[in-house]
């Protein structure tokens, strides 16, 4: 099986309705694992997209930046909390994230992140930092319920997850500092 049949595969898998259930039942879960391996299944597929239409990504992504663009605004519109209400009670809009995180972020991002120059990596890089870290800080100190379909202890949860996941950026940013001065 090619790259694009396992990416394919996952989404079908992430897409039976029993396995989105279990994803979505949990917030952190929601956030952190469904939508990622949403992005990773786009991932995949996008060799054949690549393969299949280059003169189209050669021709609107030639350096990178429109593809880099698009899946931070995607990837970040599925960070708002709403969003993530709608999509578990607007079938719609659920039907919507199975489209957008594989084919709207993994696939440009696929495209894109080789295509991009290391100061564009680093800008990408630290600006998901910072919206981790903001949503880490906003999960975590709302006075209210930001998502009405889970517990506030799912939210706060959600929001140590972010938080975390900003620290363990921000350690891999140090250590490349590190380790970028010591190789030059």
């Amino acid at each position: 099986m090619t790259q694009a049949g396992y990416g394919l595969a996952l989404l079908l898998f992430l897409a039976i309705p029993p396995i989105a259930h279990l994803f979505e039942s949990i917030m952190i879960i929601h956030m952190h694992m469904q939508m990622p391996l949403l992005v990773i299944s786009g991932f995949f597929i996008a060799t054949f997209f690549q393969k299949r239409y280059p003169g189209f990504f050669e021709k609107w992504n030639e350096d990178g930046i429109p593809g880099i663009l698009l899946f931070s605004i995607v990837f970040s519109y599925w960070m708002i909390p709403r969003t993530m209400d709608e999509a578990l009670t607007v079938p719609a809009v659920e039907v919507f994230k199975f489209i957008s995180l594989p084919f709207l972020c993994g696939v440009p991002l696929r495209d894109s992140w080789f295509k991009i120059s290391l100061f564009v990596k680093k800008i990408v890089f630290a600006t998901f930092t910072l919206l981790f870290f903001a949503l880490g800080v906003l999960y975590i100190k709302a006075p209210v319920q930001l998502c009405n379909n889970y517990l506030l202890i799912d939210q706060l949860t959600l929001g140590w997850g972010f938080l975390t996941m900003a620290i363990c950026f921000m350690i891999f940013i140090v250590y490349y500092v590190f380790t970028e001065k010591e190789a030059t």
